[in-house]
């Protein structure tokens, strides 16, 4: 089984994020964290990388209603989406798969929630 779905877009990095960002708030997310990177690795150990960055994206009422299920969850929270641009002009957007990433717990509890998660995060890959 994947454990992400992604669609690559023809778009500036900068206008790619924003995009994916707005697509996720349609859908109920906020982005609660973004790690750029390129940014890190550059300050941290002086190498070049190419633009990527991670959205922590959160739906707050799946989130509450897993960690309501599951305390342990929130190890799994929020979910990642990444932007990266390998090429110029041309950026892979991928989302975690939280079917997936939740088949070790066993708590078939959590299944309908991580079912509705990923048709939402799905409708933010196919929206861009």
């Amino acid at each position: 089984m994947e454990y992400y779905f992604s669609k690559t877009i023809k778009e500036s990095f900068d206008d790619a994020v924003q995009k994916v960002t707005d697509a996720l708030k349609a859908e109920g997310f906020g982005v609660l964290t973004e790690i750029d990177l390129k940014a890190t690795l550059k300050k941290k150990l002086d190498v070049d990388f190419y633009n990527y960055k991670i959205l922590g994206a959160c739906n707050p009422p799946f989130a509450y209603k897993a960690l309501q299920t599951e305390d342990k969850i929130g190890t799994m929270l929020p979910c990642n989406v990444i932007v990266q641009e390998k090429v110029q002009g041309q950026v892979e957007v991928s989302a975690i798969d939280p079917i997936a990433s939740m088949q070790a717990i066993e708590n078939e509890a959590l299944q309908g929630i991580a079912t509705e998660i990923r048709a939402r995060l799905q409708k933010v890959i196919k929206a861009l």
